[in-house]
């Protein structure tokens, strides 16, 4: 099969095209997909330049997330069958291989069935901002319908999934944003409050949105000063959930 490998550290010469065998089915309950279509999320640039986490991986495939069809199945297997279209979020970290190749393997359970609205360059763009959002908002803060909630970077990759996912859960939502493009697309999916950091202080907008109470949930993708100012805006016994080092 084709595959993009990283051969090295460093920028994007390092990723080089390899012909590899396809993967074996060595476990009952495993898949193997032929991939359609792959993501690409900030970690893998980041594992790209700094390093996998496994250092003597190398030559290994990036890669999280991927979408494709399921080519064969182990004969534990229950919730899928050829043909079946699936997406998932899976390797890409130097350990397990990731999905810059033509097929992959992957456990039953990593997988779900793509809904019947996406295309396969859609799916592969989703898994990891999802499990992002979901963990940081569910998980993490445990969301409410009712909840006042600041999601900065509302245009970008787990900040516009956010959005949505807060509306479902029938959360008010303010964003952060720094352009006008930003604050349509984040005015689109949902969001009622929307700031351009460039032009307003987002702790005093946000003391102005809630009558000075503050937002119950704040979630920060930017981290930095954004973590540090982002407490003055957290409600009293609020939740501040971070996605990076709050520095």
């Amino acid at each position: 099969m084709k595959a993009m490998v990283m051969t090295a550290t460093g920028g994007p010469e390092v990723l080089q095209p390899a012909e590899l065998p396809v993967p074996e089915i060595v476990d009952p309950h495993q898949i193997r997909v032929r991939l359609r279509a792959a993501g690409i999320n900030p970690i893998d640039t980041k594992l790209r330049e700094r390093g996998v986490f496994y250092p003597d991986a190398l030559p290994a495939i990036l890669g999280c997330d991927g979408a494709g069809e399921v080519e064969a199945v182990g004969d534990a297997v229950t919730r899928f069958r050829p043909g079946d279209r699936v997406w998932f979020c899976n390797g890409g970290l130097g350990g397990a291989p990731g999905n810059y190749a033509e097929y992959t393997v992957v456990d039953e359970h990593v997988a779900r069935v793509m809904p019947q609205t996406l295309d396969y360059a859609e799916a592969a763009a989703g898994p990891l901002v999802l499990i992002t959002a979901w963990e940081a908002l569910v998980d993490r803060a445990g969301i409410e319908p009712g909840d006042r909630v600041l999601i900065h970077a509302g245009a970008g990759g787990v900040g516009h999934v956010a959005i949505q996912l807060a509306r479902h859960f029938g959360a008010r939502v303010a964003t952060t944003v720094g352009s006008a493009e930003g604050a349509a697309i984040a005015r689109e999916l949902g969001a009622e409050y929307i700031i351009n950091y460039h032009e307003t202080d987002f702790v005093h907008a946000i003391d102005e949105w809630s009558a000075g109470d503050g937002a119950h949930i704040v979630l920060d993708t930017v981290g930095g000063e954004t973590f540090g100012r982002s407490i003055e805006a957290t409600a009293h016994y609020g939740d501040l959930v971070t996605l990076l080092d709050p520095g």
